[in-house]
């Protein structure tokens, strides 16, 4: 299934249908008086996150999503039947964006959330609606309203706990592939990642969720490459695990590149608890090892940590690592709020 993660959609809410004007006409019944029923409610436009997506790719073969529209009232008081409402399933963690791709109307981060995108229009007063004392033969129907046209763009952020950054090359998929039943494409060419990754990584009888995306390259900000698409699939991780190709002749080069690439990014990812790694020391022997490390904190670089995706060893160091990061970030979002530590007001008649 191919991976999509922005698509346009064009919605429509369904029409009130219109009241009716009629009268009752029995051979023993004088008088009969007004009997148009109102019009049925119009169905709404609603998104619901749903469990086992992971891709927006059923919006790019069904991109006009119309709700139904309300029948009209008719005779004997009947009430129109209303529109069927229509819903948009979409994998949890995806925003829904104004037609202007700034304006953000709702982000679907848990399972079962949904929001109403249109509302249907109301059913139009049937003439026995505006039956009174001083008109008792109103000779008058109300229209439904409106429906509801919106032009919306849905993008989706991946619900990750760790998200892997690095150059292309660095061993991102082999991470994963190495740690994880994920199966990403790895092979010795740059760019081999087209598109994100989830893998579930176990340490220590605990899991998280890391999603490998793809290589950063100077100036991806600006475009090149496969520039900073992918990125926003990392912006909800509670750690960000960098990896550094040990066997790079430009190892300073490639870590600053990486940290140019999020701060010029923004949305607080340059801020974000960052797990520096020098991958693929299996190539390496303990001097350069050493070495290697020694010019990485002379440029600022805390906390290193020594790895080989391939041969594995250090992996689960790194594993244990992660672990604390992810575990904050959890008990963080299970923590009541102020809101929910008030006790309810004790009613009063």
């Amino acid at each position: 299934m191919k991976f999509l993660d922005l698509c346009k959609v064009y919605i429509r809410s369904g029409s009130g249908g219109n009241g009716c004007i009629s009268f009752r006409r029995e051979k023993f019944i004088e008088y009969g008086g007004p009997d148009g029923g109102d019009g049925g409610r119009g169905g709404d436009v609603i998104a619901v996150a749903v469990d086992g997506l992971n891709t927006l790719i059923d919006f790019r073969y069904q991109q006009h999503w119309f709700a139904q529209n309300g029948k009209s009232g008719m005779g004997n008081g009947r009430t129109g039947a209303s529109g069927d409402p229509i819903i948009l399933k979409v994998p949890v963690g995806t925003e829904i964006i104004d037609e202007d791709e700034e304006t953000v109307i709702a982000d679907l981060t848990e399972l079962g959330q949904e929001v109403m995108l249109a509302k249907g229009g109301n059913g139009g007063w049937g003439n026995l609606h505006f039956k009174t004392s001083t008109n008792q033969a109103p000779r008058r129907a109300n229209p439904g309203q409106e429906s509801i046209d919106r032009t919306l763009w849905l993008r989706l952020k991946l619900i990750a706990d760790v998200g892997l950054v690095g150059l292309p090359n660095a061993g991102k998929s082999t991470f994963l592939a190495a740690t994880s039943n994920a199966r990403p494409k790895i092979a010795d060419y740059p760019f081999t990642t087209l598109h994100p990754n989830l893998g579930v990584v176990g340490v220590d009888n605990a899991e998280m969720v890391v999603a490998d995306i793809p290589g950063l390259i100077e100036g991806a900000h600006e475009g090149r490459g496969l520039g900073d698409l992918f990125l926003g699939h990392i912006e909800r991780c509670a750690v960000l695990l960098h990896l550094i190709d040990g066997t790079s002749g430009t190892l300073l080069e490639d870590y600053k590149t990486i940290l140019d690439e999020l701060d010029a990014y923004g949305e607080g990812l340059a801020d974000k608890p960052r797990i520096t790694v020098l991958n693929k020391i299996d190539a390496l022997d303990a001097e350069e090892r050493e070495f290697l490390k020694d010019e990485l904190e002379a440029v600022g670089a805390t906390g290193i940590m020594l790895m080989s995706g391939a041969s594995k060893e250090g992996v689960t160091d790194v594993l244990r690592a992660l672990r604390p990061h992810v575990e904050e970030r959890r008990a963080a979002e299970r923590a009541p709020t102020a809101e929910d530590e008030e006790e309810p007001t004790p009613w009063r008649p």
